[in-house]
């Protein structure tokens, strides 16, 4: 096959993908159909980016908007031109712009005295992350090709200390803007030679050869993973807790297998514990477990919560990114063996889920005294503390239930591992790992991601009421198992001596 010719163009996004890798870009360019489908949780991101990029918006007024989309790049460019000259307008949002084949649209570009201009680039994160900078880089390169002055190279992203007051964004407040000009240099310099790398392969008539590796996951999962990457299999060295760059590190060695690994590799205690119990296809008890659990008494509470955490704060008193507590499930079991009762809040409404949550939490919690309440991680104690400080008036009653968490995954953590946790804590792989005959397969609503976006179609628009309670059934249950699986996982790690 002859070398191709150059068929497409490059973008802000095609750019940013062949500096993961050069297979990706190409695969963009050339073969998308390749790519992963976009999940709901991605698209949920992706949504959520666009409505913070909108909300930034609102921090220039009297900006114009350039309406014509991807499809119609050329007479967006026109357009931009043309506004570009009328010096009544002082920003512009979604300016486009062509430089050698290199599209690119600006958030926002702020016109400056002195014919000068601020580009600015909108992120929905609460702050710079390194791979923003050749985001900015690429931009201002293309700006400056097509002969604008870019005094200032800027990156607007959420203000994590902003608190909303429940009525009205102020949105100068609600956003930071960075100046990024001086970080950027280095990416700058290298910039012309990472085009023309680029420009290169996507004159090959094949994708090139590049080996899997760390950059398929970092910064970002590649669409085209699955492309690249087989399946697992089951001695995989990254299925041992933590590993990291250790798997790299292995790989380069050509130990591809749990199995290979020798004793002098550098493992810490926990994942050579695991390497272990692999081994020997055997579960780990640690001895000191039997000490743990006999400090426990009953009654016992088993306590799990549901959150969503939107970029954009959503009630008075919380900043981005805070999470909104709005179902939690008790499980409270009298004796050793017996039937725990079920009690559960499930907000239904748009309103503000987060008293109607503490005060019926509040009522249950408190009929069973002192008993211990057992969570999955320190999440539920983390929110617990949100919720004191918002409301001050329950602040010491939370602290006293506080004070009564025992965290099961710290004690399961330090002192127990089976084969079948591929190197995952998580209750998801822990629980059926334990107890074969409980797993979160096949439920409508399998993890928390998943429970927050049920819970925002359930008090949203546009669902009949015969979906609006299989959603919220399907939350009902997935809640109670989170609870539920503690009983069962604490009856097990009794049995177990």
């Amino acid at each position: 096959m002859t070398t191709k010719q150059r068929t497409t163009n490059l973008s802000k996004s095609k750019y940013l993908a062949g500096l993961q890798c050069l297979k990706r870009l190409y695969l963009q360019c050339y073969q998308p159909e390749l790519a992963g489908e976009v999940d709901e949780q991605q698209q949920a991101l992706f949504d959520q980016g666009t409505e913070v990029g909108l909300f930034a918006q609102r921090v220039f007024p009297s900006g114009v908007v350039l309406r014509e989309d991807y499809r119609h790049h050329r007479e967006a460019v026109s357009r931009t031109r043309q506004l570009i000259g009328d010096r009544s307008i002082p920003a512009l949002f979604e300016a486009a712009f062509t430089f050698e084949d290199i599209y690119i649209r600006v958030d926002i570009l702020e016109r400056l005295p002195g014919n000068r201009w601020r580009m600015i680039e909108v992120k929905s994160s609460t702050g710079v992350k390194g791979y923003h900078l050749p985001d900015v880089a690429i931009q201002k390169y293309v700006l400056e090709q097509c002969g604008l002055t870019v005094s200032h190279a800027c990156l607007m992203h959420l203000n994590r200390d902003y608190v909303y007051d429940g009525k009205h964004y102020q949105y100068d407040k609600l956003f930071t803007i960075e100046d990024l000009k001086e970080e950027i240099e280095d990416i700058e310099q290298a910039l012309p030679e990472h085009l023309a790398q680029q420009w290169e392969t996507l004159k090959r008539a094949h994708p090139p050869e590049i080996e899997p590796g760390v950059h398929c996951s970092d910064p970002f999962t590649c669409d085209f993973f699955d492309v690249c990457n087989a399946p697992f299999p089951e001695d995989w060295p990254g299925y041992l807790p933590r590993m990291g760059g250790k798997v790299e590190d292995l790989r380069e060695m050509g130990i591809t297998s749990i199995h290979d690994i020798p004793d002098d590799f550098p493992l810490s205690a926990s994942q050579r514990r695991a390497r272990d119990c692999f081994t020997r296809n055997k579960p780990y008890y640690d001895d000191n477990l039997t000490a743990e659990l006999h400090a426990l008494e009953h009654p016992l509470c088993f306590m799990d919560f549901e959150t969503l955490f939107p970029a954009l704060p959503r009630y008075k008193g919380m900043r981005p990114y805070d999470h909104i507590p709005f179902q939690w499930s008790v499980h409270a079991q009298k004796t050793p063996g017996s039937e725990p009762e079920h009690y559960e809040f499930l907000h239904h409404d748009t309103t503000d889920p987060r008293e109607p949550f503490i005060t019926s939490l509040l009522s249950v919690l408190e009929k069973y005294d002192t008993a211990p309440i057992l969570v999955y991680s320190s999440f539920e104690s983390t929110r617990l503390n949100d919720l004191s400080h918002w409301f001050p008036q329950y602040a010491k009653r939370i602290a006293q239930v506080r004070e009564r968490l025992w965290d099961l995954l710290a004690v399961i953590r330090t002192n127990v591992y089976h084969p079948r946790f591929s190197g995952s804590f998580s209750i998801k792989y822990v629980l059926p790992a334990l107890i074969p005959d409980m797993s979160y397969e096949n439920m409508e609503v399998a993890d928390g991601t998943a429970a927050g976006l049920a819970y925002e179609r359930m008090i949203g628009e546009g669902l009949e009421a015969s979906e609006r309670e299989k959603v919220r059934q399907s939350l009902l249950d997935y809640c109670r198992q989170d609870s539920l699986a503690m009983v069962r996982l604490l009856e097990h790690l009794f049995s177990a001596f």
